[in-house]
Protein backbone atom coordinates (compact mmCIF):
# COMPACT_ATOMS: atom_id res chain seq x y z
CA UNK A 1 0.00 0.00 0.00
CA UNK A 2 1.72 3.42 -0.58
CA UNK A 3 2.00 6.25 1.59
CA UNK A 4 0.17 9.30 1.68
CA UNK A 5 0.95 12.75 1.54
CA UNK A 6 -1.29 15.83 2.06
CA UNK A 7 0.08 18.25 -0.67
CA UNK A 8 -2.26 21.45 0.23
CA UNK A 9 -4.44 22.77 3.35
CA UNK A 10 -6.70 25.15 3.90
CA UNK A 11 -9.02 26.85 6.64
CA UNK A 12 -11.64 29.13 6.84
CA UNK A 13 -12.41 31.89 9.52
CA UNK A 14 -13.58 30.45 12.52
CA UNK A 15 -16.78 32.28 14.42
CA UNK A 16 -19.70 32.96 13.36
CA UNK A 17 -20.15 33.49 9.85
CA UNK A 18 -22.47 34.63 7.27
CA UNK A 19 -23.77 32.04 4.46
CA UNK A 20 -24.62 28.17 4.78
CA UNK A 21 -22.45 25.08 5.03
CA UNK A 22 -22.35 25.17 1.08
CA UNK A 23 -20.29 28.17 1.18
CA UNK A 24 -18.17 27.26 3.44
CA UNK A 25 -17.03 23.89 1.83
CA UNK A 26 -17.08 25.84 -1.08
CA UNK A 27 -14.76 28.73 0.11
CA UNK A 28 -12.11 26.04 2.20
CA UNK A 29 -12.47 23.80 -1.17
CA UNK A 30 -11.17 26.55 -3.70
CA UNK A 31 -8.38 27.66 -1.46
CA UNK A 32 -6.95 24.25 -1.41
CA UNK A 33 -7.19 23.95 -4.67
CA UNK A 34 -5.86 26.63 -5.61
CA UNK A 35 -3.02 26.37 -2.97
CA UNK A 36 -1.49 23.69 -5.14
CA UNK A 37 -2.61 24.55 -8.58
CA UNK A 38 -5.29 21.77 -9.22
CA UNK A 39 -8.54 21.73 -10.51
CA UNK A 40 -11.61 20.43 -9.44
CA UNK A 41 -11.90 17.79 -12.23
CA UNK A 42 -8.29 16.46 -11.33
CA UNK A 43 -9.95 15.10 -8.09
CA UNK A 44 -10.77 11.02 -8.49
CA UNK A 45 -12.80 11.68 -4.87
CA UNK A 46 -14.15 14.29 -2.65
CA UNK A 47 -15.15 13.72 0.98
CA UNK A 48 -17.14 16.06 2.72
CA UNK A 49 -16.90 15.75 6.96
CA UNK A 50 -20.02 16.70 8.33
CA UNK A 51 -22.23 15.67 11.47
CA UNK A 52 -25.35 17.90 11.21
CA UNK A 53 -26.43 19.24 8.48
CA UNK A 54 -29.57 17.73 7.76
CA UNK A 55 -30.24 18.83 11.92
CA UNK A 56 -28.65 22.30 11.66
CA UNK A 57 -29.93 23.50 7.95
CA UNK A 58 -32.80 20.85 6.73
CA UNK A 59 -30.02 20.24 4.08
CA UNK A 60 -28.39 16.43 2.86
CA UNK A 61 -26.53 16.01 -0.13
CA UNK A 62 -23.36 18.21 1.02
CA UNK A 63 -20.95 16.49 -1.01
CA UNK A 64 -22.81 16.73 -4.37
CA UNK A 65 -23.21 20.26 -3.73
CA UNK A 66 -19.65 20.84 -3.61
CA UNK A 67 -18.91 18.95 -6.49
CA UNK A 68 -21.11 20.68 -8.73
CA UNK A 69 -20.10 23.65 -7.04
CA UNK A 70 -16.13 22.84 -7.47
CA UNK A 71 -16.52 21.46 -11.00
CA UNK A 72 -15.17 18.32 -9.61
CA UNK A 73 -17.49 15.82 -11.53
CA UNK A 74 -17.59 13.25 -12.42
CA UNK A 75 -15.92 12.67 -8.95
CA UNK A 76 -16.58 9.91 -6.35
CA UNK A 77 -18.18 11.86 -3.41
CA UNK A 78 -18.94 10.21 -0.25
CA UNK A 79 -20.02 12.34 3.38
CA UNK A 80 -18.08 11.17 6.70
CA UNK A 81 -20.81 11.31 9.62
CA UNK A 82 -18.40 10.19 12.62
CA UNK A 83 -20.29 12.67 15.03
CA UNK A 84 -17.54 15.28 16.37
CA UNK A 85 -14.24 13.18 15.14
CA UNK A 86 -16.25 13.03 11.64
CA UNK A 87 -12.60 15.46 10.66
CA UNK A 88 -10.12 13.08 11.78
CA UNK A 89 -12.46 10.33 10.38
CA UNK A 90 -12.40 12.06 7.22
CA UNK A 91 -8.66 11.50 6.77
CA UNK A 92 -8.70 8.05 7.57
CA UNK A 93 -10.89 7.74 4.76
CA UNK A 94 -8.87 9.97 2.22
CA UNK A 95 -6.12 8.11 3.43
CA UNK A 96 -7.36 4.90 2.55
CA UNK A 97 -8.88 5.65 -0.91
CA UNK A 98 -4.91 6.56 -1.51
CA UNK A 99 -2.89 4.16 -0.15
CA UNK A 100 -5.67 1.47 -1.75
CA UNK A 101 -5.02 2.91 -4.60
CA UNK A 102 -8.78 4.01 -6.08
CA UNK A 103 -7.95 7.41 -6.13
CA UNK A 104 -4.56 9.64 -7.24
CA UNK A 105 -5.62 12.36 -5.57
CA UNK A 106 -8.30 12.84 -3.07
CA UNK A 107 -10.06 15.91 -1.53
CA UNK A 108 -11.15 16.22 2.23
CA UNK A 109 -13.25 18.88 3.34
CA UNK A 110 -14.60 19.23 6.82
CA UNK A 111 -17.41 22.05 8.08
CA UNK A 112 -20.59 23.18 9.90
CA UNK A 113 -22.64 25.63 10.31
CA UNK A 114 -23.90 26.19 13.68
CA UNK A 115 -24.40 29.93 15.42
CA UNK A 116 -27.49 30.46 13.34
CA UNK A 117 -29.71 28.24 15.84
CA UNK A 118 -29.75 29.41 19.41
CA UNK A 119 -27.81 27.73 22.10
CA UNK A 120 -30.87 25.44 23.25
CA UNK A 121 -30.85 23.74 19.66
CA UNK A 122 -27.38 23.55 19.18
CA UNK A 123 -27.35 21.68 22.47
CA UNK A 124 -29.90 19.17 21.71
CA UNK A 125 -28.63 18.30 18.14
CA UNK A 126 -24.79 17.85 19.96
CA UNK A 127 -26.37 15.89 23.14
CA UNK A 128 -28.09 13.35 20.47
CA UNK A 129 -24.36 11.85 20.02
CA UNK A 130 -25.29 10.25 24.00
CA UNK A 131 -26.79 7.07 24.00
CA UNK A 132 -30.46 6.97 23.87
CA UNK A 133 -30.50 5.69 27.61
CA UNK A 134 -28.92 8.85 28.64
CA UNK A 135 -30.27 11.40 26.46
CA UNK A 136 -34.07 10.09 27.74
CA UNK A 137 -32.47 11.52 31.13
CA UNK A 138 -30.71 14.93 29.89
CA UNK A 139 -27.62 13.70 30.45
CA UNK A 140 -25.27 15.98 28.39
CA UNK A 141 -21.68 15.87 27.26
CA UNK A 142 -21.24 19.01 29.27
CA UNK A 143 -23.01 17.10 32.18
CA UNK A 144 -20.34 13.87 31.49
CA UNK A 145 -17.66 16.58 31.47
CA UNK A 146 -17.93 18.03 34.95
CA UNK A 147 -18.71 14.29 36.47
CA UNK A 148 -15.61 13.24 35.01
CA UNK A 149 -13.59 16.24 35.85
CA UNK A 150 -14.79 16.08 39.64
CA UNK A 151 -13.23 12.77 39.55
CA UNK A 152 -9.90 13.32 38.43
CA UNK A 153 -9.54 16.06 40.60
CA UNK A 154 -10.27 14.21 43.70
CA UNK A 155 -8.64 10.83 42.53
CA UNK A 156 -5.27 12.83 41.37
CA UNK A 157 -5.30 15.29 44.03
CA UNK A 158 -5.54 17.89 41.29
CA UNK A 159 -5.78 21.63 41.92
CA UNK A 160 -9.07 23.07 40.13
CA UNK A 161 -7.06 25.99 38.46
CA UNK A 162 -4.94 23.24 36.63
CA UNK A 163 -7.77 23.13 34.28
CA UNK A 164 -8.53 26.99 33.99
CA UNK A 165 -4.63 26.75 33.21
CA UNK A 166 -5.62 25.04 29.95
CA UNK A 167 -8.44 27.58 28.62
CA UNK A 168 -5.68 30.25 29.52
CA UNK A 169 -2.67 28.89 27.46
CA UNK A 170 -4.60 28.09 24.62
CA UNK A 171 -6.66 31.35 24.56
CA UNK A 172 -3.09 32.80 24.53
CA UNK A 173 -2.27 30.85 21.24
CA UNK A 174 -5.34 31.83 19.38
CA UNK A 175 -4.36 34.86 19.79
CA UNK A 176 -1.71 34.46 16.87
CA UNK A 177 -3.88 32.09 14.93
CA UNK A 178 -5.93 34.67 12.19
CA UNK A 179 -8.49 32.23 11.64
CA UNK A 180 -9.72 31.36 15.40
CA UNK A 181 -12.77 32.32 16.37
CA UNK A 182 -11.52 33.82 20.31
CA UNK A 183 -7.86 35.91 19.63
CA UNK A 184 -8.12 37.16 23.03
CA UNK A 185 -6.61 36.41 25.88
CA UNK A 186 -7.86 35.45 29.43
CA UNK A 187 -6.50 35.09 32.84
CA UNK A 188 -6.91 33.14 35.49
CA UNK A 189 -9.01 35.03 37.38
CA UNK A 190 -11.41 34.78 34.39
CA UNK A 191 -11.89 31.53 33.77
CA UNK A 192 -12.40 30.96 37.38
CA UNK A 193 -14.71 33.31 38.42
CA UNK A 194 -17.16 32.58 34.90
CA UNK A 195 -20.49 31.05 35.18
CA UNK A 196 -20.76 27.30 36.57
CA UNK A 197 -21.96 25.24 33.51
CA UNK A 198 -21.47 21.72 35.17
CA UNK A 199 -20.02 21.80 38.09
CA UNK A 200 -16.74 22.09 38.46
CA UNK A 201 -16.21 22.98 34.87
CA UNK A 202 -17.31 26.51 34.27
CA UNK A 203 -17.85 28.99 31.21
CA UNK A 204 -14.53 29.27 30.13
CA UNK A 205 -13.95 25.15 29.98
CA UNK A 206 -15.95 25.20 27.21
CA UNK A 207 -15.27 26.00 23.49
CA UNK A 208 -18.00 27.16 21.64
CA UNK A 209 -20.41 26.63 18.78
CA UNK A 210 -18.48 27.78 15.80
CA UNK A 211 -19.43 28.16 11.63
CA UNK A 212 -16.32 27.19 10.27
CA UNK A 213 -14.53 24.68 6.82
CA UNK A 214 -11.20 23.42 6.56
CA UNK A 215 -9.70 21.31 3.83
CA UNK A 216 -6.54 19.28 3.07
CA UNK A 217 -5.73 17.66 -0.76
CA UNK A 218 -4.02 13.74 -0.24
CA UNK A 219 -2.38 11.82 -2.76
CA UNK A 220 0.64 9.04 -2.53
CA UNK A 221 3.73 9.86 -1.45
CA UNK A 222 5.94 9.66 -4.53
CA UNK A 223 4.16 11.46 -6.65
CA UNK A 224 4.09 14.53 -3.83
CA UNK A 225 7.12 16.68 -4.99
CA UNK A 226 5.62 16.52 -8.73
CA UNK A 227 2.86 18.99 -6.80
CA UNK A 228 4.80 20.59 -4.42
CA UNK A 229 8.05 20.99 -2.23
CA UNK A 230 6.38 21.45 1.04
CA UNK A 231 3.43 18.51 2.34
CA UNK A 232 3.66 16.44 4.87
CA UNK A 233 3.14 12.54 5.31
CA UNK A 234 0.15 10.56 6.97
CA UNK A 235 2.86 7.97 8.84
CA UNK A 236 0.40 6.83 11.30
CA UNK A 237 -3.56 7.25 11.32
CA UNK A 238 -6.18 5.10 13.44
CA UNK A 239 -9.64 5.03 14.85
CA UNK A 240 -11.64 3.45 17.77
CA UNK A 241 -14.15 3.32 19.53
CA UNK A 242 -15.12 3.29 23.32
CA UNK A 243 -18.28 2.21 25.26
CA UNK A 244 -21.41 4.52 24.03
CA UNK A 245 -22.98 4.20 27.59
CA UNK A 246 -20.01 6.19 29.30
CA UNK A 247 -21.22 4.89 32.83
CA UNK A 248 -20.17 1.40 31.88
CA UNK A 249 -16.33 2.46 31.55
CA UNK A 250 -14.61 0.78 34.27
CA UNK A 251 -13.00 4.20 34.66
CA UNK A 252 -14.39 7.53 33.48
CA UNK A 253 -10.93 9.10 33.36
CA UNK A 254 -10.11 6.76 30.58
CA UNK A 255 -10.95 7.03 27.11
CA UNK A 256 -10.22 3.70 25.48
CA UNK A 257 -10.86 5.24 21.88
CA UNK A 258 -8.30 7.45 22.50
CA UNK A 259 -5.48 4.70 24.11
CA UNK A 260 -6.35 2.39 21.61
CA UNK A 261 -6.37 4.65 18.71
CA UNK A 262 -3.03 5.84 19.63
CA UNK A 263 -1.80 2.68 19.85
CA UNK A 264 -2.38 1.58 16.71
CA UNK A 265 -1.56 5.00 15.22
CA UNK A 266 1.95 4.54 16.58
CA UNK A 267 2.33 0.98 15.12
CA UNK A 268 1.80 2.17 12.60
CA UNK A 269 3.89 4.76 11.69
CA UNK A 270 6.69 3.25 14.08
CA UNK A 271 7.12 6.02 16.49
CA UNK A 272 7.02 6.59 20.26
CA UNK A 273 4.90 9.47 22.04
CA UNK A 274 8.27 10.76 22.62
CA UNK A 275 8.99 11.37 19.36
CA UNK A 276 5.79 13.37 18.85
CA UNK A 277 6.94 17.20 18.29
CA UNK A 278 3.71 18.97 18.83
CA UNK A 279 -0.02 17.86 19.03
CA UNK A 280 -3.30 19.21 18.47
CA UNK A 281 -6.04 17.69 20.87
CA UNK A 282 -9.21 17.33 21.37
CA UNK A 283 -9.92 20.52 23.87
CA UNK A 284 -13.78 20.08 23.71
CA UNK A 285 -13.57 20.72 27.01
CA UNK A 286 -10.67 21.31 29.52
CA UNK A 287 -10.47 18.39 31.12
CA UNK A 288 -10.05 16.49 27.81
CA UNK A 289 -6.94 17.61 27.33
CA UNK A 290 -5.67 15.64 30.35
CA UNK A 291 -7.23 12.57 29.83
CA UNK A 292 -6.38 12.69 26.13
CA UNK A 293 -2.60 13.34 26.69
CA UNK A 294 -2.26 10.52 29.26
CA UNK A 295 -4.33 8.04 27.07
CA UNK A 296 -2.08 8.79 24.33
CA UNK A 297 1.05 8.06 26.48
CA UNK A 298 2.60 11.48 26.58
CA UNK A 299 2.44 11.99 30.50
CA UNK A 300 1.59 9.02 33.00
CA UNK A 301 -1.93 8.40 34.62
CA UNK A 302 -3.21 11.37 36.27
CA UNK A 303 -0.03 13.71 35.62
CA UNK A 304 -1.52 15.60 32.90
CA UNK A 305 -2.70 18.04 35.18
CA UNK A 306 1.11 18.32 36.72
CA UNK A 307 2.35 18.61 32.82
CA UNK A 308 0.17 21.62 32.09
CA UNK A 309 1.20 23.07 35.76
CA UNK A 310 4.64 23.11 35.05
CA UNK A 311 5.00 24.69 31.25
CA UNK A 312 4.93 21.62 29.52
CA UNK A 313 2.44 21.80 27.09
CA UNK A 314 3.61 25.71 26.24
CA UNK A 315 4.23 26.73 23.04
CA UNK A 316 8.08 26.79 24.63
CA UNK A 317 7.41 23.30 26.23
CA UNK A 318 8.71 19.97 25.96
CA UNK A 319 5.75 19.32 24.23
CA UNK A 320 3.24 22.29 22.68
CA UNK A 321 -0.33 20.66 22.73
CA UNK A 322 -3.03 22.95 20.82
CA UNK A 323 -0.52 25.60 19.26
CA UNK A 324 -3.71 26.95 17.06
CA UNK A 325 -5.56 27.94 20.13
CA UNK A 326 -7.34 24.69 20.09
CA UNK A 327 -10.88 23.96 19.97
CA UNK A 328 -10.97 25.97 22.73
CA UNK A 329 -10.35 29.27 21.35
CA UNK A 330 -10.29 28.49 17.75
CA UNK A 331 -13.78 27.13 17.86
CA UNK A 332 -15.51 23.50 17.35
CA UNK A 333 -17.64 23.36 13.68
CA UNK A 334 -18.39 19.68 14.48
CA UNK A 335 -17.29 18.42 11.16
CA UNK A 336 -14.87 20.87 10.88
CA UNK A 337 -12.43 20.12 13.68
CA UNK A 338 -10.67 17.02 13.24
CA UNK A 339 -9.78 18.51 9.33
CA UNK A 340 -8.69 21.94 11.27
CA UNK A 341 -6.11 20.49 13.68
CA UNK A 342 -4.51 18.51 10.57
CA UNK A 343 -4.32 21.79 8.82
CA UNK A 344 -2.66 22.96 12.22
CA UNK A 345 0.11 20.43 11.73
CA UNK A 346 0.70 21.20 8.03
CA UNK A 347 1.11 24.23 8.89
CA UNK A 348 3.88 23.50 12.09
CA UNK A 349 5.47 21.02 9.46
CA UNK A 350 5.82 22.82 6.55
CA UNK A 351 6.90 26.04 8.60
CA UNK A 352 3.98 28.20 7.75
CA UNK A 353 3.21 28.63 11.15
CA UNK A 354 3.63 32.11 11.46
CA UNK A 355 4.05 33.72 15.12
CA UNK A 356 2.92 30.36 16.56
CA UNK A 357 6.04 28.63 15.15
CA UNK A 358 7.04 25.59 16.99
CA UNK A 359 10.36 23.35 16.04
CA UNK A 360 8.45 20.36 14.82
CA UNK A 361 9.38 17.17 12.35
CA UNK A 362 6.84 14.66 14.10
CA UNK A 363 3.31 16.00 14.80
CA UNK A 364 -0.05 14.42 16.19
CA UNK A 365 -3.77 14.97 16.13
CA UNK A 366 -6.68 13.05 18.10
CA UNK A 367 -10.19 14.11 17.19
CA UNK A 368 -13.08 12.79 19.78
CA UNK A 369 -16.33 12.23 18.93
CA UNK A 370 -19.13 12.33 21.93
CA UNK A 371 -17.11 11.99 25.48
CA UNK A 372 -14.88 9.58 23.39
CA UNK A 373 -16.92 7.01 22.02
CA UNK A 374 -15.22 6.98 19.07
CA UNK A 375 -11.94 8.60 18.06
CA UNK A 376 -9.35 8.99 15.41
CA UNK A 377 -5.18 9.48 15.62
CA UNK A 378 -3.46 10.72 13.20
CA UNK A 379 0.93 11.05 12.93
CA UNK A 380 2.25 12.75 10.55
CA UNK A 381 6.24 14.11 9.83
CA UNK A 382 7.77 16.49 7.33
CA UNK A 383 8.08 15.38 3.84
CA UNK A 384 11.54 14.68 2.85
Amino acid sequence: MDRVAIIGASMTQFGKREGWLRDLLVEAATACLDDVGVEGHDLDHLYVSNMASGEFEGQTGVMNMLAHDIGALPVYTQRIDQTSSSGGSGAYAACQSIASGASELTLLVGGEKMTHRSTAESTDVIASIAHPVEYKHGVTLPSFAGLTARYYLEKYDAPRESLAKVAVKNHRNGVDNPHAQFQKEVDLETVLESPIVADPLRLYDFCPITDGSAALLFCPEEVASEYTDDYVVVSGVAGATDTHVVHERLDPSVMGGVVESGRKAFQMAGLEPDDIDVAELHDMFTILEFLQSEGLGFFEKGAGWKAIDEGKTDRDGELPVNTSGGLKSKGHPLGASGVAQIYEIYTQLTGDAGPRQVEAEVGLTCNVGGFGNCVSTTIMEAGR
